[in-house]
Protein backbone atom coordinates (compact mmCIF):
# COMPACT_ATOMS: atom_id res chain seq x y z
CA UNK A 1 0.00 0.00 0.00
CA UNK A 2 1.45 3.21 -0.89
CA UNK A 3 1.90 5.97 1.65
CA UNK A 4 1.14 3.42 4.34
CA UNK A 5 3.06 1.38 6.51
CA UNK A 6 0.67 -1.78 8.05
CA UNK A 7 1.99 -4.52 9.10
CA UNK A 8 -0.48 -7.87 10.26
CA UNK A 9 0.91 -10.13 12.60
CA UNK A 10 -1.60 -13.19 12.04
CA UNK A 11 -1.37 -14.62 15.83
CA UNK A 12 0.15 -12.67 18.58
CA UNK A 13 0.85 -14.12 21.83
CA UNK A 14 -2.10 -13.65 23.94
CA UNK A 15 -2.62 -14.36 27.49
CA UNK A 16 -5.03 -17.12 27.20
CA UNK A 17 -6.92 -19.01 24.46
CA UNK A 18 -9.05 -16.41 21.90
CA UNK A 19 -12.02 -17.71 22.37
CA UNK A 20 -11.80 -16.90 26.06
CA UNK A 21 -10.57 -13.76 25.82
CA UNK A 22 -13.19 -12.90 23.71
CA UNK A 23 -16.26 -14.16 25.98
CA UNK A 24 -14.43 -12.40 29.03
CA UNK A 25 -14.82 -9.17 27.32
CA UNK A 26 -17.80 -9.61 26.51
CA UNK A 27 -18.98 -10.32 29.71
CA UNK A 28 -16.71 -8.24 31.38
CA UNK A 29 -16.35 -4.26 30.19
CA UNK A 30 -19.38 -2.54 30.35
CA UNK A 31 -20.49 -1.46 26.48
CA UNK A 32 -22.05 1.58 25.16
CA UNK A 33 -24.02 2.53 22.28
CA UNK A 34 -23.22 6.14 21.74
CA UNK A 35 -24.82 8.55 19.45
CA UNK A 36 -22.43 9.99 16.57
CA UNK A 37 -22.34 13.14 14.57
CA UNK A 38 -21.76 13.07 10.70
CA UNK A 39 -22.29 15.20 8.19
CA UNK A 40 -24.57 17.18 10.83
CA UNK A 41 -26.54 14.12 11.25
CA UNK A 42 -26.77 12.01 14.51
CA UNK A 43 -26.64 8.33 14.06
CA UNK A 44 -26.19 5.52 16.73
CA UNK A 45 -23.14 3.72 15.79
CA UNK A 46 -23.69 0.32 14.34
CA UNK A 47 -21.69 -1.18 17.11
CA UNK A 48 -21.22 -1.25 20.80
CA UNK A 49 -18.01 0.97 22.34
CA UNK A 50 -15.98 0.97 25.25
CA UNK A 51 -13.03 3.69 25.88
CA UNK A 52 -10.18 2.06 28.74
CA UNK A 53 -7.17 3.94 29.66
CA UNK A 54 -4.66 6.04 31.97
CA UNK A 55 -6.47 9.04 33.86
CA UNK A 56 -6.76 12.24 31.64
CA UNK A 57 -6.62 10.28 28.65
CA UNK A 58 -9.94 11.31 27.42
CA UNK A 59 -10.72 11.14 23.46
CA UNK A 60 -12.72 12.47 21.04
CA UNK A 61 -14.48 11.93 17.49
CA UNK A 62 -17.56 12.39 15.66
CA UNK A 63 -19.02 14.70 18.30
CA UNK A 64 -18.41 12.48 21.06
CA UNK A 65 -16.17 12.89 24.02
CA UNK A 66 -14.54 10.06 26.02
CA UNK A 67 -13.81 9.78 29.37
CA UNK A 68 -11.49 6.53 29.96
CA UNK A 69 -12.63 3.54 32.25
CA UNK A 70 -10.07 2.54 34.25
CA UNK A 71 -7.77 -0.77 32.95
CA UNK A 72 -9.10 -3.91 34.02
CA UNK A 73 -6.39 -6.52 34.88
CA UNK A 74 -7.54 -8.48 31.56
CA UNK A 75 -7.07 -5.19 29.31
CA UNK A 76 -3.72 -5.04 31.54
CA UNK A 77 -2.73 -7.85 30.00
CA UNK A 78 -3.95 -7.41 26.39
CA UNK A 79 -1.94 -4.28 27.02
CA UNK A 80 1.17 -6.13 27.93
CA UNK A 81 0.70 -8.23 25.05
CA UNK A 82 0.43 -5.97 22.96
CA UNK A 83 3.16 -3.48 23.89
CA UNK A 84 5.76 -6.65 23.39
CA UNK A 85 5.31 -7.50 20.25
CA UNK A 86 5.01 -3.86 18.98
CA UNK A 87 7.97 -2.29 21.42
CA UNK A 88 6.00 0.36 22.03
CA UNK A 89 4.03 1.85 24.67
CA UNK A 90 0.17 2.09 24.79
CA UNK A 91 -1.96 4.71 27.31
CA UNK A 92 -5.56 3.91 26.17
CA UNK A 93 -7.81 1.45 24.03
CA UNK A 94 -11.18 1.83 22.09
CA UNK A 95 -12.43 -1.42 21.96
CA UNK A 96 -15.35 -2.59 19.32
CA UNK A 97 -17.80 -4.85 19.73
CA UNK A 98 -19.25 -6.47 16.64
CA UNK A 99 -22.54 -8.21 17.79
CA UNK A 100 -23.18 -9.75 14.62
CA UNK A 101 -22.68 -9.00 10.83
CA UNK A 102 -25.18 -6.26 10.62
CA UNK A 103 -22.25 -4.55 13.07
CA UNK A 104 -20.07 -2.51 11.44
CA UNK A 105 -17.75 0.88 11.40
CA UNK A 106 -18.08 3.16 8.25
CA UNK A 107 -14.71 4.41 6.45
CA UNK A 108 -12.66 7.19 8.66
CA UNK A 109 -9.00 8.05 9.57
CA UNK A 110 -7.74 7.83 13.03
CA UNK A 111 -6.45 11.24 12.52
CA UNK A 112 -7.59 13.38 15.73
CA UNK A 113 -5.26 15.84 17.01
CA UNK A 114 -4.83 14.02 20.09
CA UNK A 115 -3.00 11.14 18.72
CA UNK A 116 -0.54 13.36 17.01
CA UNK A 117 0.56 13.54 13.24
CA UNK A 118 1.75 10.04 12.63
CA UNK A 119 -0.08 7.58 15.00
CA UNK A 120 0.54 4.32 15.71
CA UNK A 121 -2.47 2.37 16.38
CA UNK A 122 -2.46 -1.38 17.34
CA UNK A 123 -5.20 -3.48 16.65
CA UNK A 124 -6.49 -6.92 18.31
CA UNK A 125 -9.00 -8.70 16.71
CA UNK A 126 -10.90 -11.63 18.76
CA UNK A 127 -13.62 -13.50 17.60
CA UNK A 128 -14.98 -13.77 14.05
CA UNK A 129 -13.14 -12.94 11.13
CA UNK A 130 -13.77 -9.84 9.49
CA UNK A 131 -12.08 -7.59 6.63
CA UNK A 132 -10.46 -4.48 7.29
CA UNK A 133 -11.05 -2.44 4.03
CA UNK A 134 -8.64 0.34 3.20
CA UNK A 135 -9.36 2.56 0.35
CA UNK A 136 -6.85 5.70 -0.65
CA UNK A 137 -7.80 8.65 0.15
CA UNK A 138 -6.27 10.79 -2.86
CA UNK A 139 -5.45 8.14 -5.78
CA UNK A 140 -9.01 6.91 -6.75
CA UNK A 141 -7.46 4.66 -9.31
CA UNK A 142 -6.09 2.53 -6.59
CA UNK A 143 -8.62 -0.32 -5.86
CA UNK A 144 -9.40 -0.84 -2.04
CA UNK A 145 -7.49 -3.31 -0.30
CA UNK A 146 -9.50 -5.92 2.13
CA UNK A 147 -7.06 -7.50 5.12
CA UNK A 148 -8.41 -10.80 7.02
CA UNK A 149 -8.42 -10.31 10.50
CA UNK A 150 -8.29 -13.53 12.11
CA UNK A 151 -9.37 -14.18 15.78
CA UNK A 152 -5.96 -13.17 17.55
CA UNK A 153 -4.72 -11.36 14.81
CA UNK A 154 -2.58 -7.76 15.52
CA UNK A 155 -2.77 -5.11 12.54
CA UNK A 156 -0.55 -2.19 13.21
CA UNK A 157 -0.94 0.70 11.29
CA UNK A 158 2.17 3.97 11.68
CA UNK A 159 3.87 6.51 9.51
CA UNK A 160 1.57 8.41 7.22
CA UNK A 161 -1.27 5.86 7.04
CA UNK A 162 -3.75 7.59 8.28
CA UNK A 163 -3.00 10.88 6.62
CA UNK A 164 -3.91 9.05 3.35
CA UNK A 165 -6.02 6.26 3.93
CA UNK A 166 -9.45 5.65 5.45
CA UNK A 167 -10.48 2.34 6.69
CA UNK A 168 -13.43 0.20 7.76
CA UNK A 169 -15.83 -2.52 8.75
CA UNK A 170 -18.10 -3.28 6.33
CA UNK A 171 -22.20 -4.82 7.25
CA UNK A 172 -22.69 -8.44 6.28
CA UNK A 173 -25.42 -10.27 5.02
CA UNK A 174 -24.05 -13.50 6.35
CA UNK A 175 -24.71 -14.66 9.78
CA UNK A 176 -21.67 -14.43 11.82
CA UNK A 177 -20.80 -14.60 15.07
CA UNK A 178 -19.29 -11.91 17.74
CA UNK A 179 -16.18 -9.96 17.53
CA UNK A 180 -14.67 -8.16 19.71
CA UNK A 181 -11.89 -5.42 18.70
CA UNK A 182 -9.04 -3.38 20.73
CA UNK A 183 -7.28 -0.45 18.95
CA UNK A 184 -4.48 0.40 21.33
CA UNK A 185 -3.49 3.96 20.97
CA UNK A 186 -1.43 6.49 22.58
CA UNK A 187 -3.09 9.78 23.52
CA UNK A 188 -0.76 12.64 23.75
Amino acid sequence: MPDAEVMLLRQLALPGPAEALLQQLIEQIAWRQEEIELWGKRYLQPRLIAWHGDVGRSYRYSGLALEPQPWTPLLQALRHAVETACGDVFNSVLLNYYRNGRDSMGMHSDDEPELGEQPLIASLSLGEPRNLIFKHKRISTLAPVQVPLPSGSLLLMKGDTQRYWKHGIAKSNRPLGPRVNLTFRQIL
